[in-house]
C-alpha cells in the first residue's frame, strides 16, 4: 500500500494515516469478523482495497463475512487492551462507514483524505497529536510527588 500510494503522489503524511487505518480494519476483520466465504474461523480470508478516486480521495475498504455486531467506536476503560480502533479511524478520517452486501459480507470504508493532492493534505495529524497531548507533569498546579512519599515513613 504503501509504495503504491507514494508512487502515485500522495503525500507522506497521508499514507501514512492510511496505513495505521488499515491495520486497525484489518485488525478488526480479523477478531470481530468471519471470513469471506464458508471458511471456518481461523481460516479462510479478508479483502483489503484501497484506490484514490477520480475526485482525489483515497478510500480504504476492508470487507469480512460479517460478525455478531456491527462495527461502532467502543469506549474502553483506561486499562482496556484494546476498543480503541475506530475512535483512532475516527479522529485521523476524514468520513467513515459501514456497508452490507446481500451475502452478509460487510465493508467498513474509510475516506483517509478527500483530497490527497492539496498541498496540506494529512493536516489532521497535527490536530490529532495537539487533541491527546498531555501538559508535562511539573506544569500540573498542586501535583507534587515528594508529598505521596511522606506518609511511607
Amino acid at each position: 500500500m504503501r509504495a503504491q500510494l507514494r508512487s502515485g503522489g500522495v503525500a507522506d503524511s497521508v499514507i501514512d494515516d492510511a496505513v495505521l487505518i488499515l491495520s486497525e480494519l484489518l485488525s478488526n476483520a480479523c477478531k470481530h469478523g468471519r471470513p469471506l466465504g464458508d471458511a471456518l474461523s481461523g481460516d479462510g480470508d479478508v479483502l483489503a482495497a484501497w484506490r484514490v478516486d477520480p475526485a482525489g480521495r483515497l478510500i480504504v475498504e476492508v470487507t469480512d463475512g460479517g460478525g455478531p455486531t456491527r462495527p461502532a467506536p467502543a469506549t474502553p476503560s483506561v486499562t482496556a487492551h484494546g476498543g480503541r480502533g475506530l475512535n483512532i479511524i475516527t479522529a485521523l478520517a476524514d468520513d467513515w462507514g459501514v456497508r452490507d452486501d446481500i451475502r452478509g459480507e460487510v465493508t467498513v470504508w474509510v475516506i483517509v483524505h478527500d483530497d490527497v493532492y492539496d498541498p496540506d493534505a494529512g493536516h489532521r495529524r497535527d490536530d490529532f497529536v495537539t487533541r491527546v497531548a498531555a501538559p508535562a507533569v511539573s506544569q500540573i498546579p498542586g501535583l507534587d510527588f515528594a508529598d505521596a512519599f511522606d506518609d511511607m515513613d
